[in-house]
């Protein structure tokens, strides 16, 4: 059982999750893609990948070598911020880069939503420890019901799947972290919540 939801946590990951979301919205709504080459999507899905998974991934593995903490689970609260604090750096570069080259309104919004996410799990990591793994795949879907909902889009079997796997992944949080059931379902809702406004609204800077 151990061993399935450390599986799970890895499967479904925070960092995964912006390049996740913004394929998943350019698949199902041919909109959000529109005019895009299938070379173009790749870079965009690169760009998001390399800023928002793949240095942060690199920045936590030279914190760890260097000792700033002991595992990279990061059982404590005190032992996520450095690593949240990078990772807010990549996503906050991200944005920037793709707001000045693409300008394409549901990419910006999933990225700015989870930047906002980032930081107010940051922010409330100093005090309490939410789940960002929850917050993460809240984000997840919030993107796409706002995507859904913006331009009458269905897929009510993809949105099933990201439940029931938000569910076990909630599940697993608890069985290998020390998440209270009150800090995977915050989460979750600050995830869903941030990312559907910032989608759904448009609201960027």
């Amino acid at each position: 059982m151990r061993l399935l939801a450390n599986i799970l946590s890895v499967l479904l990951h925070p960092l995964w999750m912006p390049t996740l979301t913004v394929a998943l919205c350019y698949s199902i709504d041919r909109y959000v893609g529109y005019g895009f080459t299938k070379e173009g999507l790749w870079i965009v899905y690169g760009t998001i990948f390399m800023m928002t998974a793949l240095f942060p991934l690199m920045s936590v593995l030279l914190m760890r070598r260097t000792g700033l903490f002991t595992d990279l689970t990061m059982p404590t609260r005190q032992e996520r911020i450095p690593a949240y604090l990078s990772t807010l750096l990549y996503y906050g570069m991200c944005y920037y880069l793709l707001r000045i080259r693409l300008g394409e309104p549901v990419t910006l919004g999933i990225l700015f939503g989870s930047v906002s996410v980032l930081l107010l799990v940051l922010l409330i990591t100093l005090r309490w420890k939410i789940s960002a793994h929850m917050a993460g795949i809240g984000g997840l879907i919030g993107a796409l019901l706002a995507v859904m909902a913006k331009d009458d889009v269905e897929a009510p079997w993809l949105l099933c799947t990201l439940f029931a796997l938000a569910g076990a992944l909630g599940t697993a949080r608890l069985v290998v972290s020390d998440h209270t059931p009150a800090q995977v379902y915050a989460g979750a809702v600050l995830g869903c919540g941030c990312v559907y406004v910032c989608v759904g609204m448009g609201w960027v800077v």
